[in-house]
């Protein structure tokens, strides 16, 4: 142990180990570069890790005008769950309007909609996602991403959500709304000490 063992000192994570808090540890990076239905996730470590963060780099469909969609599972992603999810998020375009959207019995995190799939028209963002592992709480989620929907403007978007069961999650899916993820690059890391 390196430092005084002072109270203060110790118990307020200074020393030994207090230094890894917030750092993040890649778990798996997915790149897709042709059609797939879904991204999947299903290895989590959520015994683990308290807080996750996804982040989604050039996210594409096949098809314009649709929306990014995120699932969770408590059986390691042989199904998903399709109620229960909360969420809200605020919608701002570069010409200045804003677009709010709410739901309180979605079938999913709907954190972005009208991406389109033209040249330049993509998605990129991060997710944090919180409790994962704890079955006794409730799975939050806030999200901050950016994008060109299919008109195409300049859009920014913020939100979070709440998946509303106490329940281990221990698998999330991203997709789009009826349609193909074309292209992108998916990471999930732990949050160490969190």
């Amino acid at each position: 142990m390196v430092g005084p063992t002072t109270f203060g000192y110790q118990n307020l994570g200074f020393g030994a180990g207090g230094a890894d808090a917030g750092q993040l540890e890649l778990l798996r990076t997915q790149t897709i570069s042709s059609n797939v239905s879904a991204v999947e996730f299903t290895s989590l470590q959520e015994s683990i890790y308290k807080v996750h963060l996804l982040t989604l780099h050039k996210v594409e469909s096949d098809a314009d005008n649709k929306a990014i969609e995120i699932g969770l599972s408590n059986d390691s992603g042989s199904s998903y769950e399709t109620s229960n999810y909360h969420w809200a998020w605020m919608y701002m375009k570069a010409n200045g309007t804003f677009t709010e959207k709410t739901n309180t019995s979605g079938g999913d995190f709907t954190i972005v909609q009208n991406i389109g799939n033209n040249t330049a028209e993509n998605f990129g963002g991060y997710v944090y996602l919180y409790n994962l592992g704890e079955s006794s709480q409730y799975s939050n989620v806030t999200w901050h991403g950016t994008g060109m929907t299919q008109d195409p403007d300049y859009i920014s978007v913020y939100g979070s959500g709440t998946y509303h069961v106490a329940e281990t999650v221990n698998a999330l899916r991203i997709k789009f709304s009826s349609d193909n993820v074309a292209s992108g690059v998916f990471s999930l890391y732990g949050v160490k000490g969190i």
